[in-house]
Protein backbone atom coordinates (compact mmCIF):
# COMPACT_ATOMS: atom_id res chain seq x y z
CA UNK A 1 0.00 0.00 0.00
CA UNK A 2 0.87 3.38 -1.03
CA UNK A 3 1.33 6.68 -2.95
CA UNK A 4 2.50 6.31 -6.45
CA UNK A 5 3.06 9.28 -8.31
CA UNK A 6 2.70 9.43 -12.61
CA UNK A 7 3.03 11.64 -15.21
CA UNK A 8 -0.25 13.63 -15.92
CA UNK A 9 0.52 14.60 -19.12
CA UNK A 10 1.36 10.91 -20.55
CA UNK A 11 -1.17 8.00 -21.07
CA UNK A 12 -3.99 6.21 -22.39
CA UNK A 13 -6.56 8.82 -23.06
CA UNK A 14 -9.82 7.51 -22.20
CA UNK A 15 -11.40 10.48 -20.92
CA UNK A 16 -13.64 12.09 -22.97
CA UNK A 17 -12.91 16.13 -23.15
CA UNK A 18 -16.30 18.28 -22.99
CA UNK A 19 -16.81 19.77 -26.88
CA UNK A 20 -19.36 22.88 -25.35
CA UNK A 21 -18.82 24.42 -21.73
CA UNK A 22 -21.69 24.37 -19.87
CA UNK A 23 -23.40 27.55 -18.66
CA UNK A 24 -23.00 28.62 -15.01
CA UNK A 25 -26.15 27.60 -13.44
CA UNK A 26 -25.69 23.96 -15.47
CA UNK A 27 -22.08 23.36 -14.55
CA UNK A 28 -23.41 23.91 -10.76
CA UNK A 29 -26.10 21.65 -10.87
CA UNK A 30 -23.99 19.12 -12.51
CA UNK A 31 -20.83 19.05 -10.60
CA UNK A 32 -20.73 16.03 -9.94
CA UNK A 33 -21.28 14.18 -13.42
CA UNK A 34 -18.00 14.74 -14.57
CA UNK A 35 -15.96 12.90 -11.52
CA UNK A 36 -18.82 9.87 -12.05
CA UNK A 37 -17.90 9.48 -15.70
CA UNK A 38 -14.48 9.66 -15.14
CA UNK A 39 -14.90 6.78 -11.97
CA UNK A 40 -16.68 4.96 -14.49
CA UNK A 41 -13.91 5.13 -17.66
CA UNK A 42 -11.44 4.06 -14.84
CA UNK A 43 -13.23 1.16 -13.84
CA UNK A 44 -14.32 0.23 -17.72
CA UNK A 45 -10.53 0.39 -18.09
CA UNK A 46 -9.76 -2.34 -15.26
CA UNK A 47 -12.70 -3.96 -16.89
CA UNK A 48 -11.31 -4.40 -20.72
CA UNK A 49 -7.79 -5.18 -19.17
CA UNK A 50 -9.17 -8.56 -17.36
CA UNK A 51 -7.26 -7.75 -13.86
CA UNK A 52 -9.00 -9.65 -10.42
CA UNK A 53 -10.34 -7.00 -8.28
CA UNK A 54 -13.03 -7.56 -5.80
CA UNK A 55 -15.03 -4.08 -4.42
CA UNK A 56 -13.24 -2.24 -6.05
CA UNK A 57 -13.45 1.25 -4.56
CA UNK A 58 -12.07 4.43 -6.62
CA UNK A 59 -12.46 7.91 -5.75
CA UNK A 60 -10.63 10.93 -7.09
CA UNK A 61 -9.89 14.35 -5.85
CA UNK A 62 -6.57 15.13 -6.19
CA UNK A 63 -5.68 11.67 -6.66
CA UNK A 64 -7.05 8.34 -7.21
CA UNK A 65 -7.88 6.28 -4.33
CA UNK A 66 -7.82 2.98 -4.84
CA UNK A 67 -9.37 -0.30 -2.59
CA UNK A 68 -10.47 -4.05 -2.94
CA UNK A 69 -9.19 -6.92 -2.73
CA UNK A 70 -6.63 -8.64 -5.19
CA UNK A 71 -5.52 -12.24 -5.22
CA UNK A 72 -1.88 -11.26 -5.85
CA UNK A 73 0.72 -8.45 -5.90
CA UNK A 74 0.98 -8.82 -9.42
CA UNK A 75 -2.49 -8.19 -9.77
CA UNK A 76 -2.48 -5.05 -7.52
CA UNK A 77 0.95 -3.55 -9.23
CA UNK A 78 -1.33 -3.96 -12.60
CA UNK A 79 -4.57 -1.84 -10.97
CA UNK A 80 -2.02 0.88 -10.01
CA UNK A 81 -0.17 1.02 -13.31
CA UNK A 82 -3.32 0.87 -15.16
CA UNK A 83 -4.92 3.29 -13.50
CA UNK A 84 -1.68 6.20 -13.48
CA UNK A 85 -0.87 4.98 -16.90
CA UNK A 86 -4.03 7.33 -18.31
CA UNK A 87 -3.64 11.08 -19.11
CA UNK A 88 -4.91 13.05 -16.32
CA UNK A 89 -3.59 10.46 -13.68
CA UNK A 90 -1.10 12.04 -11.43
CA UNK A 91 -1.31 10.17 -8.27
CA UNK A 92 -2.55 6.43 -7.08
CA UNK A 93 -3.61 6.28 -3.52
CA UNK A 94 -3.21 2.25 -3.31
CA UNK A 95 -5.54 0.84 -0.24
CA UNK A 96 -5.63 -2.35 -2.31
CA UNK A 97 -5.51 -5.25 -0.06
CA UNK A 98 -3.78 -8.78 -1.23
CA UNK A 99 -5.15 -12.07 -0.29
CA UNK A 100 -1.94 -14.49 -1.62
CA UNK A 101 0.72 -12.01 -1.48
CA UNK A 102 4.34 -12.47 -3.35
CA UNK A 103 7.52 -10.51 -3.69
CA UNK A 104 6.55 -7.22 -5.00
CA UNK A 105 8.11 -5.70 -8.19
CA UNK A 106 10.17 -2.78 -9.16
CA UNK A 107 8.45 0.63 -11.04
CA UNK A 108 10.18 1.57 -13.95
CA UNK A 109 9.67 4.81 -15.23
CA UNK A 110 10.28 4.58 -19.64
CA UNK A 111 12.38 7.44 -20.53
CA UNK A 112 13.22 8.51 -24.42
CA UNK A 113 15.02 6.06 -26.13
CA UNK A 114 13.88 2.74 -24.36
CA UNK A 115 12.88 -0.33 -25.61
CA UNK A 116 12.28 -3.31 -23.86
CA UNK A 117 15.44 -4.89 -23.94
CA UNK A 118 17.46 -1.43 -23.27
CA UNK A 119 15.69 -1.51 -19.85
CA UNK A 120 15.97 -5.60 -19.19
CA UNK A 121 20.01 -4.90 -19.72
CA UNK A 122 20.15 -2.27 -17.11
CA UNK A 123 17.75 -3.80 -14.67
CA UNK A 124 18.76 -7.43 -15.01
CA UNK A 125 21.92 -7.63 -16.98
CA UNK A 126 20.89 -8.88 -20.11
CA UNK A 127 18.88 -7.79 -22.90
CA UNK A 128 17.27 -10.86 -23.53
CA UNK A 129 14.96 -11.28 -20.65
CA UNK A 130 12.96 -7.91 -22.04
CA UNK A 131 9.94 -10.96 -22.40
CA UNK A 132 9.55 -11.10 -18.58
CA UNK A 133 8.94 -7.46 -18.64
CA UNK A 134 6.32 -7.87 -21.22
CA UNK A 135 4.86 -10.53 -19.82
CA UNK A 136 4.64 -8.57 -16.25
CA UNK A 137 2.84 -5.49 -17.93
CA UNK A 138 0.07 -7.85 -19.95
CA UNK A 139 -2.56 -6.50 -20.60
CA UNK A 140 -1.47 -2.80 -20.25
CA UNK A 141 1.22 -3.53 -23.25
CA UNK A 142 0.13 -5.33 -26.34
CA UNK A 143 3.10 -5.52 -28.01
CA UNK A 144 6.97 -5.38 -26.76
CA UNK A 145 7.96 -2.67 -28.76
CA UNK A 146 4.47 -0.33 -27.59
CA UNK A 147 5.92 1.52 -25.05
CA UNK A 148 6.60 4.99 -24.34
CA UNK A 149 8.61 8.47 -22.20
CA UNK A 150 6.46 8.41 -19.25
CA UNK A 151 4.68 5.08 -18.91
CA UNK A 152 5.45 3.45 -15.52
CA UNK A 153 6.11 -0.63 -15.88
CA UNK A 154 6.61 -3.28 -13.59
CA UNK A 155 9.93 -4.98 -13.29
CA UNK A 156 9.76 -8.08 -11.95
CA UNK A 157 12.32 -10.28 -9.65
CA UNK A 158 13.78 -12.82 -11.67
CA UNK A 159 12.99 -16.59 -10.03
Amino acid sequence: MGLFSFLKNAGAKIFKKKAVEAAPTEAAAEAVAPEISKIQALEGELSRLGIPVSNLSLDISEQITVSGETPTNADREKIILALGNIEGVGCVDDRLAVTNPEPEATFYTVKKGDSLSLISKAQYGDPMKYNAIFEANKPMLEHPDKIYPGQVLRIPPLA
